[in-house]
Parts: structure tokens; C-alpha cells; sequence
């Protein structure tokens, strides 16, 4: 039983090879970057519009109230970023019903990757909001003894979320697996509609954690009100 696409190995030079998480990545990522320009090829501003643009209306207006909701101003600037998180996550759950197919997020590496590309995002847009000063100061407020722990604080949670998003991938590929060397008929069927359902929750908090670090990265502090000035 394989417990990661990276013991797929199509290839191998040496130490470097072409491993099953590489290959489903990358024609993961030409399906979409393919569906996405088949789908935005033909948009109208008439009232009659495809099915496809009804779809892609409702996913993109449903991605841009919930960074709304989570504190961001402008959903539009943060869109392309979270929003291609949730995609991808979603999408990559959506495709383990293809035969053969196996989803890339049920790698490590892969959900690594995702987690430090949400790590590197954060003082990106923090920076462009706040300033670089303004930024790096908060690391060290109230007081410079808060700044190995505000360190500590942001590598942990990217590991958090590289390991929380694969171990419930993963989890759902073993368990599908093993149902099918025992009951290779019924179970395996509500298992895999399981398996979709927990793939599009798994994307949402994802992609939710996310925008809540982004958040929390380019909020500005309030000034204090001034206190009034008591009469002589």
C-alpha cells in the first residue's frame, strides 16, 4: 500500500527524480490554468450569461465575502492568493475519484510547499500595508522579550498547517485504500463521497487560516484616544 505519491517514481537520474507528487502537481496545475482560461475566454456584462460564468460568479463573489468576513478591506488584493489556495486544494480533492489519480496534497512535500507559501505571503502583505517598519515592530510589542516568541509563534503554525492539511488528506487516502482490499464494492463509494466532502472542508480552513494570518499581519493599531484635559 502506497501512503504518498512520492513512492511513485517515474523517473530517477541519480539523486534527482521524477516522483508521483511532481507529476499529479504540475497536471493539476495545467487543468486548471487550462479550465480557468476555457472558462474566462467569453465573459459578457449582458444579463445573459453561460453556466460557466454563472459558476465562476459564484465562486469568485463567495471567496471575496468570506476574506471580507475575515477582516481584510479589499478582498480584491488578496483574492488571487487565497483564493488559488482553495482551489487548488479543492480541486486536488475533487480529482482522487479519477482512477489513478492520486492527490498531490496527500504528500508532505506538497502541503509544505502550500504552508510556506502562506509563511512568505504573510510579511508580503503585511509589509505592503503596514510598512516595513511599522511591520517588524509588532514582533517586538509590548516589549523586544516578545520577539523570539512572535518568531517561534509564526513557525509553528506553518507547521501546523502543513501537517494538519496532510494528515487529513492523507488519512482519507489510507482508510479508502484499505476498504478496497476488503469490501472493494460498497464501502469504498460512500468512502470516496466522504473523501470530496472532507477535501472541500479541508480547503475552506485552509484558505480561512490563511487570510486570518494576512490579516492579523496587515492590521494597523488604533491610536489611543487622547485623554481630555482637566480644567485648572
Amino acid at each position: 500500500m502506497r501512503l504518498s505519491p512520492d513512492q511513485m517514481v517515474f523517473w530517477q537520474s541519480g539523486f534527482v527524480k521524477l516522483n508521483g507528487t511532481i507529476v499529479f502537481t504540475w497536471a493539476l496545475m495545467a487543468v486548471m490554468v487550462i479550465g480557468s482560461i476555457l472558462v474566462t475566454r467569453r465573459l459578457s456584462n449582458e444579463m445573459s450569461r453561460s453556466r460557466w460564468q454563472n459558476l465562476l460568479e459564484i465562486i469568485v463573489t463567495g471567496i471575496q465575502d468570506q476574506i471580507k468576513e475575515v477582516g481584510l478591506k479589499h478582498p480584491e488584493t488578496y483574492i488571487g492568493f487565497i483564493g488559488t489556495l482553495f482551489l487548488f486544494v479543492a480541486v486536488s480533492a475533487l480529482s482522487s475519484i479519477i482512477p489513478g489519480f492520486e492527490p498531490p496534497t496527500s504528500s508532505l512535500s506538497t502541503t509544505a510547499a502550500l504552508a510556506l507559501s502562506v509563511f512568505v505571503a504573510v510579511p508580503i502583505y503585511g509589509i505592503a500595508e503596514r510598512g516595513f517598519g511599522s511591520y517588524f515592530h509588532s514582533y517586538v510589542e509590548p516589549t523586544f522579550v516578545m520577539l523570539p516568541f512572535n518568531i517561534i509563534s509564526d513557525l509553528s503554525r506553518t507547521l501546523a498547517l502543513a501537517i494538519r492539511l496532510f494528515g487529513n488528506m492523507m488519512s482519507g487516502t489510507m482508510i479508502l485504500a484499505i476498504l478496497l482490499t476488503i469490501t472493494p464494492f460498497i464501502f469504498p463509494v460512500a468512502m470516496s463521497a466522504l473523501g470530496l466532502l472532507t477535501g472541500m472542508v479541508q480547503a475552506y480552513i485552509f484558505s480561512i487560516l490563511a487570510a486570518v494570518y494576512i490579516a492579523s499581519a496587515t492590521r494597523t493599531r488604533k491610536a489611543a484616544p487622547a485623554k481630555p484635559v482637566a480644567a485648572a
